[in-house]
């Protein structure tokens, strides 16, 4: 009788790994933003009037996604990629499931937090997958496939949430199945075999310190405007947080065997990559917000309506992505396409703050707005992704993508919590107006600060980030 390793067919092509990883990379990328338009939904339908405490079931996967990329990122360098792929996966999906019908509020939170851990496996181990099998002149653009899809899959979280509210606040949860057991099942039959390094123990002290550090840091910024800026909760949580955060710095640079290995922020194109990364989006994750906040609240549409008023801008993000990011990046390097990627993305956030009005207007306000930002975020997400993952060593695939992807996570829960800071609570129809004017003002302002530092931190790229003149690393870590 065969055995479950000789039923396994391991099929190593680097297409058929970047199928299946972009399949988990969706689960956790559109479950960050697909929940926002469900929020009314679940308040009335589980009997929850506190939005404090409802907002839990946001801010809880966020806390704990962010909080937990660097410690799994880096213990999944020791072990086999594959499997710690398929198990995210499979407990992602599982607890989307369990989601999709849980009868209280602490239950949905409780899985909502089993949902992070899961996103917080798949992530790193994904990308780490995707750069062990691709050729090392195909990694950039592997990999800009990568974080084109997950970009996407982010972006259409309003549109497809506003679609399944329709049915039923469930299906946000229950959609995430079919997703998750494709990729389990076809995964296991062809995920090539990409063993771990024999590496040390992490440092133990080293994880608590930054896994407390960003959960309390997310805490703050989620909290901020619930507790108040200046309450001896937020004051705390963020003095804590920092001290905890220069406590790990301190040790990491220290310690014989760190969590972090400081060398890679010494490659410059990787700590600039990661500088743009929690730059750019602080103001993608304000811009999401403030749209659907925009034709819900003041324009008094429906999540359906807003959604699919939000596709077009999407959508723009895989095709520019796939077709004419890499193009770009080859003829002016990837300082100059996240540039001009974030310009496009502010001069859309812009066009917003000055073409608002409280009678709706979507071809002459919204949609000229989603477009713009659309293309910028298919410009820049893909090219500092691809160029910071490019230069990283083989060995430090999963815990470099991990770095990158929680200051990502802790962006976006900066500029939420900015954004909401700014518009605070306007009582009238007016006063809206004024307050989103200024809301969009500073994520303009805060998306072309990303370009500036995008074309100062990567002004000259080493040939190995330009495209196929990557540096050849080996294309396995099996050795």
């Amino acid at each position: 009788m065969q055995t479950l390793s000789q039923l396994r067919r391991r099929d190593a092509s680097a297409t058929r790994v970047l199928i299946i990883v972009c399949a988990g990379v969706v689960l956790a990328s559109i479950d960050l933003f697909i929940v926002n338009v469900a929020m009314p939904s679940i308040a009335r339908d589980l009997h929850q009037k506190d939005l404090s405490t409802l907002s839990w079931v946001l801010n809880a996967y966020a806390i704990v996604y962010a909080s937990l990329l660097v410690i799994l990122g880096r213990l999944s360098e020791s072990r086999s990629r594959e499997n710690g792929f398929l198990i995210g996966a499979l407990l992602f999906t599982l607890a989307s499931a369990a989601c999709g019908a849980a009868s209280s509020l602490g239950m949905l939170i409780a899985f909502r937090i089993v949902q992070a851990v899961g996103a917080a496996l798949l992530t790193p181990t994904s990308l780490s997958l995707i750069l062990a099998t691709t050729a090392p002149e195909k990694r950039h653009s592997a990999v800009r496939a990568w974080t084109a899809v997950g970009g996407a899959a982010a972006a259409l979280g309003p549109v497809v949430g506003g679609v399944l509210v329709a049915l039923s606040w469930r299906w946000v949860f229950f959609v995430n199945v079919p997703i998750g057991l494709f990729a389990v099942a076809y995964g296991w039959r062809h995920l090539p075999d990409v063993p771990g390094h024999p590496v040390k123990r992490p440092d133990a002290l080293g994880a608590g310190l930054i896994t407390a550090g960003i959960a309390l840091l997310s805490l703050a910024l989620v909290q901020g405007n619930s507790w108040g800026w200046g309450s001896l909760r937020v004051i705390g949580a963020l003095a804590v947080a920092l001290l905890m955060l220069a406590a790990f710095i301190a040790r990491m640079q220290t310690h014989h065997n760190p969590l972090i290995d400081p060398s890679l922020f010494k490659v410059r194109v990787f700590s600039g990559a990661s500088v743009v990364a929690i730059t750019f989006s602080t103001a993608f994750g304000a811009m999401l917000l403030s749209i659907v906040l925009w034709m819900q609240n003041v324009w008094g549409w429906s999540a359906l309506h807003t959604g699919l008023a939000f596709a077009p801008g999407p959508l723009m993000v895989p095709l520019f992505g796939f077709l004419l990011t890499g193009k770009l990046i080859r003829r002016f390097g990837p300082g100059r396409v996240i540039g001009a990627g974030a310009t496009i993305y502010a001069a859309g956030i812009a066009w917003w703050a000055l073409r608002a009005g409280l009678n709706p207007n979507y071809l002459g306000q919204v949609l000229p707005g989603t477009l713009l930002t659309g293309i910028g975020v298919g410009l820049t997400l893909p090219t500092f992704m691809a160029t910071g993952a490019a230069s990283l060593p083989p060995q430090s695939f999963a815990t470099g993508s991990a770095v990158v992807n929680m200051l990502r996570q802790v962006g976006l829960a900066i500029g939420v919590s900015v954004f909401v800071a700014v518009v605070g609570s306007p009582a009238t129809p007016h006063a809206s107006l004024v307050a989103f004017e200024r809301g969009w003002t500073v994520i303009a302002v805060i998306g072309f600060s990303a370009a500036v530092v995008g074309m100062v931190a990567l002004k000259r790229p080493r040939p190995e980030t330009a495209g196929p003149r990557i540096s050849a690393v080996p294309a396995t870590v099996a050795d």
